[in-house]
């Protein structure tokens, strides 16, 4: 059930892929991810499979590479969409987690900070969302030693 409302809304192929993700098939999900992005018509549906490649290269722990993909993501997004786009706000959050993963904090805090920049426009102030956001960029500052900066997030 939880698995079923993770990909709601999405279609066909898009859902396999994401379920390929979830259940930890990687090889697999890369593959017809892969296809996907072949045979992709909008710059949307590029964009949206590239992020879902980073997300694969992030479950792996293969960060650099995530790294890659999710740019290639942000790139196209940065196009279509405006600038306060929640969407936009989501890629700039994950490249944040990719670096934090990567532990290069500094390059975590930027994407974190321009996604909650988003996030503040565009959603409602109790968004839980925002919650992640600035526990996000709490987390980082924490690891960087900055307790104080840290506490102003939390």
């Amino acid at each position: 059930n939880h698995l079923k409302e993770e990909v709601q809304g999405s279609t066909g192929w898009y859902r396999m892929g994401q379920l390929m993700l979830k259940v930890g098939h990687f090889d697999q999900a890369e593959e017809l991810h892969q296809e996907l992005l072949k045979g992709a018509s909008t710059d949307s549906d590029i964009a949206y499979i590239y992020h879902q490649l980073g997300w694969l290269k992030v479950d792996q722990g293969k960060y650099p590479k995530a790294i890659k993909f999710l740019e290639k993501s942000l790139k196209v997004y940065e196009q279509i969409l405006s600038s306060n786009d929640p969407e936009l706000a989501s890629v700039y959050n994950n490249i944040g987690t990719t670096y934090y993963g990567m532990g290069e904090y500094s390059k975590a805090l930027e994407y974190y900070k321009k996604s909650l920049k988003i996030y503040e426009t565009s959603l409602p102030p109790t968004h839980p969302v925002l919650a992640i956001s600035y526990n996000n960029i709490g987390l980082v500052y924490k690891n960087m030693g900055e307790y104080s900066k840290a506490l102003e997030y939390y």
